[in-house]
């Protein structure tokens, strides 16, 4: 039969849409069926390997021994990124400069680059030299791959046995690897990186290239570094010519240069050398008769008149230097004469009044390091120190230690406020509550203090102002006004990043005690950005001028004279009348200012004259807390010292913005107000004469100092309410400020 009749389309789509449904239907049944299938011969064959009793327990364990293993191979390749990050440079090439530094005076004092490297293959060192670093250092050292378990839990013995350390867990190679790419902070950071490092030198280079580094790079005091080096300046013989004792003399120097030095301390050094012939004797590498004749005669070095060198200063230097040289200044030049601006009468002053200190103060305040540097206002570095030993701590707690400035970090903030609102030393601000988010900053007092002008909110470390200012500068955002005194602050010469965070205009972003200079030579040098430099002059050895730095540093104004004349206005308070009394030098008008951290860690004191810029920070490098130390007390102490020494014979030059009619009293007390700026004159009112107001102020002071336990805890200054030094301090984690 025939139909005529055409198929709507919508009939046609309708089978299409019948059709697919059922090939779909058909497709998933057949495979589900053919995954059944599949399932069944997987499970079959998987069942020929199904373990029970205890090998499945073994399986199972080393399945989650391989979980974990790959877990832990993340980590460690996480942690091992930072540490070859300091391999991307050519490494292995000599350091390529040479540099000769000398004095102000033209005197030679130190050289630092290649003199230290590769002058003796390992073939021409003394057998007994080798045994005696061994020995001391790394028994194990043929034996390990550059970490040491047996050697380390050998060492946690023997330290936990004496109640001290005795003995070091580090092998020669992790030594290495610290001297070549790392620094001597002691960080957790450091010591991980340095156990990679290890490991990584482990496969670049032999044992005997290994050895030979460490046996050239280690230092052995004196401003020697490797034992070539040692040997001719302890022994005046080269270091072929060695003996037995002399060889156990030099390995004792590797762990305490200073403290063993036979300069210093020769009974010291001679019973260190002892110790390392009895390791010899234990590790077997000799015999108890082959050390006899060398207990019996031991070593003696040549005199030399117990020479010191500003090691810390020349370390700095080179740095500089070898930046310089990195950017070109020297052309091809690579072997230099650089002529410091370091005095050297300065800086053994400046390290005598560090020791003295500690060794007075030290164990009452519970502080065992501190830093210091001296410098003119125009960024010429006259001493550095460091730490308070750099033959045990080569580290430079001056140029590389960041630590948390305190109440010292606010003249930046005010300079920045002067410079951007309309305000005076004399403008009233307002000390009231104020939170950023849930962060709300407190006085030391735990008090707020209303209205007061300016200079009084700097002298007394008024927590709560900073804060408003930064408000204000932002125009009511914070984060923006922070922004500004970032800026202001990296202008001034600070070179540390700095953290943006609430609490940073009291403090609490870390910075270097070399920044802390370098932004108070601002208000010294009436506005001018100084950067520390340690290059006066640098020639080649034929006198040929490569650089000099009157000529070749560019000069950049950051602040203007009116903002500088203001904070010296206000500044010079702070140890005329305030927090900073003690550091008040005899005859000589200064400025500067007090800081102390959050739980006493840190304390500074960071001034000037119109001659010198110094700063001053004590601390312990654990970060533990002092014994209520403030800046005030330690910090201006040594600042004193430091400063007077500097002084000495010395024309006292203005502080810029200031009139000189006399310079601050002696002793803590006020300038008569003929010697201060109107804002500070009208501060202070008296109807006594100049000679009756000393008198009183100082009766005054011998009362608070007998109040004062111990006589060291700053209190209020004599005079008028608006410039009491009432310290402001801690409001949770914020830095406390004095």
């Amino acid at each position: 039969m025939r139909f005529d009749r055409k198929i709507s389309v919508w009939t046609r789509v309708k089978r299409a849409a019948l059709a697919l449904d059922a090939w779909l239907s058909a497709s998933a049944f057949d495979s589900r069926r053919d995954l059944e299938t599949v399932w069944r011969r997987y499970t079959a064959f998987t069942d020929l390997f199904r373990a029970r009793g205890a090998a499945r327990v073994v399986l199972d364990l080393a399945s989650e021994g391989v979980t974990l293993g790959l877990a832990g191979a993340t980590v460690m390749l996480a942690l091992a990124i930072p540490a070859f990050y300091e391999t991307q440079e050519e490494w292995r090439r000599t350091e390529e400069l040479a540099v000769t530094f000398l004095d102000r005076y033209g005197q030679e004092v130190g050289r630092r680059g290649i003199r230290h490297d590769d002058s003796v293959a390992i073939d021409e060192i003394p057998e007994v030299v080798i045994k005696a670093a061994l020995a001391t250092e790394d028994r194990r050292f043929f034996s390990h791959w550059g970490i040491d378990p047996i050697g380390t839990a050998r060492a946690l013995v023997a330290n936990s046995r004496e109640g001290t350390v005795v003995q070091g867990g580090s092998t020669i190679t992790q030594q290495l690897a610290k001297n070549l790419f790392l620094s001597n902070e002691r960080t957790l950071d450091r010591k991980i990186k340095e156990a990679f490092l290890a490991l990584w030198l482990e496969f670049q280079l032999s044992k005997n290239e290994i050895l030979k580094l460490y046996l050239d790079r280690a230092y052995m005091g004196g401003g020697n570094f490797g034992v070539v080096a040692a040997a001719d300046f302890y022994f005046g013989k080269p270091i072929g010519e060695v003996t037995l004792a002399e060889a156990a003399m030099l390995a004792g120097l590797f762990k305490a240069p200073s403290r063993f030095s036979p300069h210093v301390n020769l009974p010291a050094a001679r019973a260190r050398a002892n110790d390392v012939l009895t390791a010899m004797v234990n590790a077997g590498f000799m015999s108890e008769g082959q050390v006899q004749i060398a207990r019996r005669n031991p070593a003696s070095a040549i005199d030399r008149g117990r020479e010191t060198t500003p090691d810390y200063y020349l370390d700095w230097a080179f740095e500089q230097v070898r930046d310089m040289a990195r950017d070109g200044h020297f052309g091809n030049q690579r072997v230099l004469v650089v002529k410091t601006p370091l005095d050297q009468a300065m800086q053994r002053r400046a390290e005598l009044a560090v020791e003295d200190t500690l060794r007075q103060h030290g164990e009452r305040y519970r502080v065992g390091q501190a830093a210091a540097v001296l410098m003119e206002p125009d960024g010429a570095v006259r001493a550095i120190v460091g730490g308070r030993d750099y033959g045990q701590s080569q580290f430079n707690r001056a140029a590389h230690a960041r630590r948390q400035p305190g109440s010292s970090f606010k003249p930046f903030v005010y300079a920045t406020a002067l410079s951007y609102l309309p305000y005076r030393p004399d403008s009233t601000v307002v000390d009231r509550p104020i939170c950023l988010g849930n962060w709300c900053p407190n006085n030391y007092n735990r008090s707020f203090s209303g209205a007061m002008p300016m200079i009084t909110a700097l002298a007394r470390s008024i927590n709560t102002i900073p804060v408003r200012l930064s408000v204000e500068l932002g125009e009511g955002d914070a984060k923006r006004g922070r922004a500004r005194i970032i800026e202001t602050t990296r202008r001034m010469g600070v070179e540390t990043p700095l953290a943006d965070s609430s609490s940073l205009p009291i403090g609490a972003s870390e910075m270097t005690v070399l920044d802390m200079a370098a932004g108070y030579a601002v208000f010294a040098n009436g506005g001018e950005r100084a950067r520390p430099y340690p290059t006066v002059e640098v020639t080649t050895q034929d006198g040929v001028l490569l650089y000099a730095h009157d000529r070749d540093a560019p000069r950049e104004r950051v602040l203007s004279t009116g903002v500088v004349a203001d904070m010296n206005t206000m500044l010079v308070a702070v140890p005329e009348r305030g927090t900073g009394r003690r550091a008040a030098i005899d005859g000589i008008r200064s400025a500067g200012k007090t800081g102390t951290t959050n739980a006493y860690r840190d304390a500074w004191y960071a001034g000037y004259t119109g001659n010198f810029v110094a700063a001053v920070w004590f601390g312990n490098d654990d970060f533990t807390s002092t014994n209520n130390m403030t800046g005030g007390t330690l910090p201006a102490m040594t600042f004193k010292e430091i400063m007077t020494f500097a002084h000495g014979g010395v024309e006292p030059r203005p502080i810029p913005g200031l009139s000189d009619d006399g310079p601050a009293v002696a002793g803590g007390g006020p300038a008569t107000t003929a010697s201060i700026d109107p804002q500070v004159a009208a501060l202070q009112r008296n109807t006594l004469s100049r000679r009756s107001f000393e008198v009183v102020t100082g009766i005054g002071s011998l009362f608070e100092e007998a109040r004062t336990p111990q006589g060291f805890r700053e209190g209020r200054a004599p005079g008028p309410a608006a410039l009491a030094a009432q310290p402001a301090g801690p409001g949770g984690f914020q830095p406390v400020t004095r």
